[in-house]
């Protein structure tokens, strides 16, 4: 009989994981966001106020559509599959077909691609192009609410792929979790469709920072001051595990199975994105940078003045880099103060940084910039016009660590 087993990233499992799962937690698999559009309005989404009902696409942190970006992201982070995930992927139809054949051609059958959707764009026609086009899993949401769709399943199951379901659990859904349980049972143990769907995958609910996310209005709280997950959906995971087991062993005579997997809040912040997070480090760091056990970047920063890191400094960073020409101008300053300090500091492992506008180097040699400058007596006369040239220019000399990832979000600032 099965049972209950604990994994070794913070979750559960009836049976085994699906192949996307256990890449997902491996750090291994590149989440392509195909489109923030979506025919559903679900009150738990998750997804951010930037990406909702917008029609962008991610690679990762990486905001960009070009299919030459998305296989370099995929390259660093060493990715051995991928998951297009959204919105739903399926309101771009054509964008996420020629994404999915062109990571194929690129990295080969082996590549391994899932793809969530809900059942309200699914079609004969558009399943068969996915699977034409070389996707491996599709995991399908079903409406808790509302049932009207779910036999639209039955058109995925003539495909040789792997069938999952995939939903959060909400602690006041109970009833409607076991009905697509018993759903799911119910096509399992049908002669002519025995154990297409391959697995349920039971989320922790959380509650998202967002705008859309109305848990909280419904009185939904969270666990911990320290978590976003929503108290009870964890009690009702193991819940519903048991009831699974139990249904497995009444039916044991018509051999109906299926893998589950329950996916805590803690296995996607502490293990999935730490293990990618890691990967990408190891590809992306500088001889500068102190690589932490964490995967996190530790680096000497230099800003300029009106771009030091505070409230609005992603705001006001955003709008000189969508303006080329104040763009040129910032990059010139940089340049400039890069020549010096390599000239007259004698600092030659220094960057100029272009999505963030700032030089970076180690540690060490911000540390040496800031002794020197606020040095009384200095040794080298030829220094003094330096020093008065940095203070005039009012730079901002910093240590920070941040994650390796594209958007480079910062850890922590010490300025010095």
């Amino acid at each position: 009989m099965k049972r209950i087993q604990k994994t070794a990233f913070y979750s559960y499992r009836i049976g085994s994981l699906p192949r996307g799962c256990s890449l997902c937690v491996r750090g291994q698999k590149l989440v392509l966001f195909v489109t923030g559009l979506c025919p559903r309005r679900c009150y738990y989404c998750p997804i951010s106020d930037k990406k909702y009902n917008k029609d962008v696409v991610y690679a990762d942190e990486w905001p960009t559509d070009n299919i030459k970006n998305i296989i370099k992201e995929a390259k660093l982070i060493d990715a051995k599959g991928a998951g297009f995930t959204g919105g739903d992927p399926l309101c771009r139809p054509d964008r996420t077909i020629f994404y999915l054949k062109t990571l194929k051609d690129k990295f080969g059958k082996s590549f391994h691609i899932h793809l969530y959707t809900s059942m309200d764009l699914i079609n004969r026609s558009i399943l068969e192009r996915l699977y034409n086009a070389g996707l491996d899993e599709i995991r399908f949401h079903l409406d808790l609410d509302n049932k009207a769709l779910w036999n639209k399943i039955t058109f995925a199951l003539s495909f040789p792929w792997d069938i999952g379901i995939e939903i959060p659990v909400i602690p006041k859904k109970e009833k409607a979790i076991k009905d697509i349980i018993n759903f799911i049972f119910a096509i399992n143990t049908d002669n002519s469709s025995k154990n297409k769907i391959k697995f349920l995958n039971l989320n922790e609910l959380e509650i998202a920072d967002n705008s859309i996310n109305k848990l909280k209005k419904l009185g939904y709280k969270t666990k911990s001051e320290l978590s976003y997950a929503v108290k009870g959906s964890e009690e009702l995971a193991f819940k519903i595990l048991n009831y699974i087991i139990f249904k497995e062993g009444k039916g044991r005579n018509k051999k109906g199975r299926l893998n589950v997997h329950y996916c805590t809040a803690t296995l996607k912040d502490k293990i999935q994105l730490t293990n990618r997070i890691k990967r990408r480090a190891r590809n992306t760091k500088k001889k500068y940078d102190v690589l932490t056990n964490e995967g996190t970047l530790i680096r000497g920063a230099i800003y300029l003045a009106n771009l030091k890191p505070d409230f609005n400094y992603r705001r006001r960073l955003e709008t000189i880099l969508n303006n080329k020409k104040k763009k040129r101008i910032y990059l010139n300053k940089l340049r400039n103060i890069r020549e010096e300090l390599m000239r007259d500091f004698r600092i030659n492992l220094i960057e100029i940084d272009k999505n963030k506008l700032r030089l970076l180097t180690s540690p060490e040699a911000v540390k040496r910039i800031k002794n020197i400058l606020n040095s009384s007596t200095l040794g080298n006369p030829d220094l003094i016009h330096d020093k008065r040239f940095f203070r005039r220019r009012e730079i901002f000399l910093a240590i920070v660590e941040e994650y390796p990832t594209y958007d480079q979000l910062e850890i922590d600032i010490q300025f010095l």
